[in-house]
């Protein structure tokens, strides 16, 4: 899998800004961050009910 550095990524948010201009892209990075918010908040969700649930458990007895 190639590296990608910074000159790649600057050649790349170029492209992005002439596709959809400047005031579209911060409408697009704001969207996106609250995706990776919402994203966050159920995965930590997910990670408490999962907690939860191990420490219910009764141990089997043998």
């Amino acid at each position: 899998m190639p590296n990608i550095g910074i000159p790649e990524l600057l050649i790349v948010l170029v492209i992005v800004l002439v596709i959809f201009g400047a005031s579209r892209l911060t409408d697009i990075m704001g969207a996106m961050g609250k995706g990776v918010a919402e994203f966050r908040k159920g995965t930590q969700a997910a990670d408490e009910s999962k907690k939860e649930e191990t420490q219910n458990e009764t141990p089997k007895s043998v």
